[in-house]
C-alpha cells in the first residue's frame, strides 16, 4: 500500500510555482482541478437552474443522431476512468503519495461528471430565447481550458519533477495517463466547437419555421402521374434549365464554364496515361532498366496521380480545381432559377394564389431549386465523364489487347449500365410514394399542432395520436421498399461487376502465361479497370440523385408551367389618368362557369366622388373592387377609367392610381415604419410619420417603447384590429393614389374604433373618386351615391333619404340593422345592470 505523507513534496509550500526549471507540481496539480472544478460545477450549477426555469425540453426529432456526439460520451467517460484508474494506482502502487495528487483526482473525477452531466442537458433542452446554435460557453470553456493545462507539462519539459524521463516505473505510468488526457481533451475540444449532437441552427428558429410551415394537408400540383418516368418530358425539362446555366451577357462566367469543360476533357487524358504508366514502372522493374528512366517513370506516374487523385478523380488537383472554378457558375443557376420562380409565381393570377397552399408551394421551390445544382453536377461533371470513359477504355483495349478485351468491357458496362436504369426507374415510383407519405405525416403532425386548442376541446389527443401514428407506419412502409430495391440494385451491381472482373483478369492472365502480354499488361488491365469500375460503381448512384432530383424538381416545373392568367395586352400603354371617372358598362363575371357572378353590371363613378357597394354575401361586392384592381378579366363588356379600357393599359400602371384599404389588413413581420412605407418604398422617415398623422395612428406609435421601429410579428399580430387598419389606411395615403377602394375596411371592429376609422378614411376619401364595399349601413349614409346589388344586379340606387323614401329593399336591410343594434344596446345595458346589482352590499337600499 501506499504512504500517505503530506500536501507536498519535501513538506515544501504551495504558494511555490517554479523549482527545478519547471512548474511545482503541487501548485499545478491544485490549481487545474481547482479552477476546472469552479467552472463546471459553480457555472454549472447556474446553467442548470436556468435551463430548468427559462428552458423546455427539445423535440426528439429535432436532435439529430450524431456517432461523433458519443464520441464526445466515450472520451469524457475515458478521462474519468483515467482519473479513476489514477486514484487507484496512488492508493494502491507502490511509493510515497502526496495530499495534492489525491485532491487533484477527486477534483477532477467531479469536475468532468458535471461535464458529462452538462453535455446531456444541452442535448436534450434548450433555453426559450436562445438564438444560438452549438455548446454553451460553459462547456467550451472548461474544454479549452482542460487542453490547455495539458499543454501547460511543455513548459516542465527539463524539469526532474515530471515525468518526461520515463526512468521509472511511476514516470512511465504518469507519461501514459497524460498522453489519455492530453489526447481526449483535444480531441473533445475540436468536437466541442463543431457540436455534432447538438442541430446545425438555432432549435426556436426550426421550431417557428415548422409551426409557419402549414403544407401537405393535400396535394397542390399534379401528382397522379406516380408510374410515369422521369426522363418523361427529359428534353423540355433540359430546356428550362439551359438558359440558366449558360450565363449570359457574363463573358467571365461564360470563360469559367469553358473551363471547367477544359479540364473535364484533362481528366479523361489523364485517366488513360496513369495505368500505361503503372505498366510502364512494372515492365521496367521486370527487365531491370537503368535508375535514371525507371525514376523518371515513377516521377511522371507520381504527378499523374497527383493530378488524377483517388484512382477516380475523386480528389485529384484538376478535380478540386474544376470544382472551385465551378462555383460562381453554380451559384448564378441556382440564383436565377429562385429569381425566375418567384418572378413568376408573383406573376400568377389571384385565383391561383387563392387556391394554393403556402407551405406547399415553398417545399417544392425548396426542393426543386437545392436539387438544380446537383442535377447539373452529376450530369455534366459524372454521368458524361463516366461514358466517355466506358467508350475510351473499349477503344484503348480493342486496338492495344484485342477484340476480346473490348468485347468483354462492353457487355460488363452494357449490362451494368441497363440493369442500373432498369431497377431505378422501376424503384421511382417507391421514392414517390415515401414522398408523398412523408407530406402526408408532416401534415397531420402540424395541421393538430396548429389546431392545438380545438383538440383538446374535444378531448381528442389520443384520436390525433392515432392518426400520426397510422401515417408514420405507411410513411415507413413506403421507405422500406425504397431501401429494399436500393440494396436490390446494388447486389445486381456488384455481382455485374465482379463476373466482369474475373472474366478479364482470367483472359489477361493466361495471355501472361502463353508469353503473349507481359505483366506489366496485366497490371495495367487490373488497375485500368478498377480504376474505370470506381466511378462506375457511383454510376447507379448518379443516376438515383439524377432521378431524385427529377422527382423534387417535378413540382417545380409544374409551377414554371402554370400559365398567367392576367396578363399585359401586346401594345399596352401607361393609363393616362385625367380626373378619375370609373365606368361599368354591361359588365358579366363569373369564377365557376355557368355561375354567374355579375351579370351586364353598368354604373359610373365621377371624380372626386364617392359610390358604396351594399347588398347580401355573394351579391358581387368585392368582386367588383377586384375586377377594377384587375386581378380578374371581365368575361363580358368594359371597365373604364378616364373612357381608357383597363385591359388595354399596363397593369402596373393601373394599379399604380389605386389604392385599397382591404377588410382583412395582413402587414409584414417587420417594423411599424417599414408596413407603412411599403405604399411607397422610396418616402422618407418624414413622409412616413406625417402619413401616419392623417391616418390618426402616430401618437399612439410613439407610446410603444420601440416606436417606429416595433415588430408588428407575423401577419402583423402583435396588434390590434383597429392599428393594422390605420397601418392599412396610412400606407395608402402615402402611397397618394387617386382612386380609392374600401372593401368593408371596418366590418370586423366595434363601433366605437369603427367610428375612429372611419374619420380617418374621410381624411383619405376628399376629393378624390372612392368605391366603398360597405357592410354596416351608417358607415355609408354620406355616400354621393349608394347601390344596392342582388344576385349581380343593381336593384336600386341613389343617396341614403332617397333610398330610404323608396321603401324598398335599401330601406328594408337599414330596418334590420337598426333592430338589430338596439337589441344589442339593450342586452348592453342589461348586463351592466347586473353587475351593477351583484356589486352592492347585503343590506343596501336604492334611493
Amino acid at each position: 500500500m501506499a504512504i500517505l505523507e503530506g500536501y507536498c513534496e519535501g513538506n515544501a509550500s504551495l504558494s511555490e510555482v517554479w523549482i527545478q526549471q519547471g512548474l511545482f507540481p503541487c501548485f499545478y496539480f491544485t490549481l487545474v482541478p481547482t479552477v476546472l472544478l469552479s467552472i463546471s460545477f459553480l457555472l454549472g450549477a447556474l446553467q442548470c437552474v436556468c435551463y430548468n426555469m427559462y428552458g423546455t425540453t427539445m423535440e426528439p426529432k429535432y436532435v439529430p443522431r450524431s456517432r461523433l456526439f458519443l464520441l464526445q460520451l466515450f472520451l469524457s467517460v475515458i478521462l474519468l476512468l483515467q482519473f479513476g484508474t489514477y486514484i487507484l494506482w496512488q492508493s494502491f502502487g507502490l511509493g510515497t503519495v502526496y495530499g495534492y495528487t489525491i485532491i487533484y483526482s477527486c477534483l477532477s473525477v467531479v469536475g468532468w461528471v458535471c461535464t458529462i452531466f452538462l453535455l446531456n442537458l444541452e442535448r436534450t433542452r434548450v433555453l426559450v430565447r436562445d438564438r444560438t446554435r452549438g455548446h454553451s460557453t460553459i462547456l467550451l470553456l472548461f474544454w479549452a481550458l482542460a487542453f490547455a493545462a495539458e499543454n501547460l507539462a511543455f513548459v516542465s519539459w527539463k524539469s526532474p519533477l515530471w515525468w518526461w524521463s520515463l526512468d521509472s516505473t511511476d514516470h512511465k505510468v504518469h507519461f501514459g495517463l497524460w498522453m489519455v488526457r492530453y489526447i481526449c481533451t483535444f480531441l473533445l475540444f475540436v468536437l466541442g466547437l463543431k457540436a455534432p449532437g447538438l442541430p446545425r441552427r438555432p432549435y426556436m428558429l426550426m421550431i417557428n419555421e415548422d409551426e409557419r410551415d402549414v403544407e401537405y394537408s393535400e396535394p397542390l400540383l399534379n401528382q397522379n402521374q406516380s408510374s410515369q418516368s422521369t426522363w418523361k418530358d427529359f428534353r423540355t425539362k433540359v430546356c428550362l434549365l439551359v438558359p440558366y446555366m449558360w450565363p449570359k451577357g457574363n463573358v467571365l462566367l461564360q470563360g469559367l464554364v469553358l473551363f471547367c469543360l477544359g479540364l473535364l476533357a484533362v481528366e479523361r487524358v489523364i485517366n488513360v496515361f496513369v495505368p500505361i504508366y503503372y505498366k510502364n514502372i512494372v515492365n521496367k522493374l521486370s527487365e531491370g532498366a537503368a535508375w535514371k528512366t525507371l525514376a523518371m517513370t515513377v516521377c511522371m506516374y507520381v504527378f499523374l496521380k497527383f493530378l488524377q487523385g483517388g484512382g477516380a478523380g475523386a480528389s485529384g488537383f484538376v478535380n478540386n480545381l474544376r470544382s472551385f472554378m465551378w462555383i460562381r457558375v453554380q451559384q448564378y443557376t441556382n440564383r436565377q432559377v429562385q429569381i425566375g420562380l418567384f418572378g413568376h409565381l408573383h406573376s400568377l393570377s389571384l385565383r391561383w394564389h387563392l387556391g394554393r397552399k403556402t407551405g406547399e408551394v415553398l417545399r417544392s421551390v425548396d426542393r426543386g431549386t437545392s436539387s438544380i445544382n446537383s442535377l447539373l453536377s452529376y450530369i455534366v461533371f459524372s454521368i458524361f465523364p463516366t461514358i466517355a470513359d466506358i467508350i475510351i477504355a473499349i477503344v484503348y483495349f480493342t486496338s492495344n489487347f484485342n477484340a476480346w478485351f473490348g468485347l468483354i468491357i462492353f457487355v460488363c458496362m452494357a449490362l451494368y449500365l441497363t440493369i442500373t436504369i432498369v431497377i431505378t426507374e422501376w424503384r421511382t415510383k417507391y421514392r414517390r410514394e415515401m414522398n408523398t407519405r412523408d407530406n402526408e405525416a408532416k401534415s397531420k403532425a402540424v395541421d393538430s399542432l396548429l389546431n392545438f386548442e380545438t383538440v383538446k376541446y374535444y378531448n381528442a389527443e389520443g384520436y390525433e395520436v392515432n392518426r400520426f401514428n397510422d401515417a408514420i407506419l405507411k410513411y415507413q412502409m413506403a421507405e422500406w421498399k425504397t431501401s429494399a430495391s436500393l440494396a436490390l440494385l446494388n447486389q445486381a451491381q456488384n455481382v455485374i461487376i465482379g463476373l466482369g472482373l474475373l472474366t478479364g483478369s482470367l483472359l489477361c492472365a493466361y495471355f501472361v502465361t502463353e508469353k503473349k502480354f507481359q505483366v506489366g499488361d496485366f497490371v495495367l488491365f487490373g488497375t485500368y479497370i478498377i480504376q474505370l469500375y470506381t466511378p462506375l460503381n457511383w454510376f447507379g448512384t448518379y443516376y438515383r440523385m439524377i432521378q431524385s432530383s427529377f422527382i423534387d424538381m417535378e413540382n417545380m416545373f409544374e409551377l414554371f408551367r402554370e400559365d398567367q392568367e392576367i396578363t399585359d395586352d401586346i401594345n399596352a400603354a401607361n393609363l393616362v389618368f385625367r380626373v378619375g371617372k370609373v365606368e361599368f358598362d354591361e359588365v358579366y363575371f363569373s369564377y365557376v362557369n355557368g355561375k354567374e357572378i355579375l351579370q351586364g353590371l353598368s354604373f359610373t363613378v365621377q371624380p372626386g366622388h364617392t359610390v358604396a357597394l351594399v347588398g347580401p354575401s355573394g351579391s358581387g361586392k368585392s368582386t367588383i373592387i377586384r375586377l377594377l384592381f384587375r386581378f380578374y378579366d371581365i368575361k363580358g363588356g368594359c371597365i373604364k377609367i378616364d373612357g381608357q379600357d383597363i385591359s388595354k393599359v399596363k397593369q402596373s400602371s393601373l394599379r399604380s392610381h389605386i389604392g385599397v384599404v382591404p377588410q382583412d389588413t395582413v402587414l409584414f413581420n417587420d417594423t411599424i415604419r417599414n408596413n407603412i412605407r411599403y405604399g411607397r418604398v422610396t418616402a422618407s422617415d418624414e413622409e412616413v410619420e406625417e402619413a401616419s398623422r392623417a391616418a390618426d395612428i402616430h401618437e399612439r406609435i410613439i407610446t410603444f417603447p420601440d416606436g417606429y421601429d416595433t415588430q408588428v410579428g407575423e401577419r402583423g399580430l402583435k396588434l390590434s384590429g383597429g392599428e393594422k387598419q390605420r397601418v392599412a389606411i396610412a400606407r395608402t395615403i402615402l402611397k397618394a393614389p387617386q382612386i380609392i377602394l374600401l372593401d368593408e375596411a371596418t366590418s370586423a371592429l366595434d363601433t366605437q374604433t369603427e367610428r375612429n376609422i372611419q374619420a380617418s378614411l374621410a381624411k383619405v376619401c376628399t376629393n378624390r373618386t372612392t368605391i366603398v364595399v360597405a357592410h354596416r349601413l351608417s358607415t355609408v349614409i354620406n355616400a354621393d351615391q349608394i347601390l344596392v346589388l342582388q344576385d349581380g344586379h343593381i336593384v336600386e340606387r341613389g343617396r341614403h333619404d332617397v333610398l330610404l323614401a323608396k321603401g324598398g329593399a335599401y330601406a328594408g336591410m337599414w330596418i334590420k340593422q337598426q333592430q338589430t343594434e338596439s337589441a344589442d344596446s339593450a342586452s348592453d345595458t342589461e348586463t351592466k345592470d347586473k353587475s351593477t346589482e351583484k356589486l352592492q352590499p347585503p343590506g343596501s337600499k336604492e334611493d
